[in-house]
């Protein structure tokens, strides 16, 4: 999520699957940090369900945010894969900014995960 957002996460923990997960209980709390520096709210990050290796449903309660639903799907696709990443939202405030910064956000993460992992379509 770098340089846009850092979220922070307990010590030891480097992807969902470290943490025992019930589903609608939150996972750990979290710091958002703009730039990875200016603190910008908090996420209860909590999971409704998770796929290892074929995605995640989560609504995790977060500063700024009356609702929060981010569905992630990824699906073979030739030598690769397709990740899609459906949200669902409603800001507490400055609703069309708000959306304007998570559409520059996502846009964002998914021109990282294909420099990383390569773009194949």
């Amino acid at each position: 999520m770098m340089p846009l957002l850092a979220m922070t996460a307990p010590s030891g923990i480097e992807r969902l699957t470290d943490v025992p997960m019930t589903p609608g209980r939150p996972l750990f709390h979290s710091r958002l940090l703009l730039g990875g520096l200016i603190p910008a709210g908090t996420s209860a990050l909590t999971l409704e369900s998770l796929d290892p290796g074929s995605g995640f449903v989560e609504c995790s309660p977060m500063t700024g945010m009356a609702h929060w639903r981010h569905e992630r799907r990824i699906v073979a696709h030739g030598t690769g894969c397709r990740v899609t990443d459906l949200l669902t939202f409603e800001p507490r405030f400055l609703p069309r900014l708000t959306a304007g910064l998570i559409r520059i956000f996502f846009h964002h993460r998914h021109r990282r995960l294909r420099r990383m992992f390569g773009d194949r379509a």
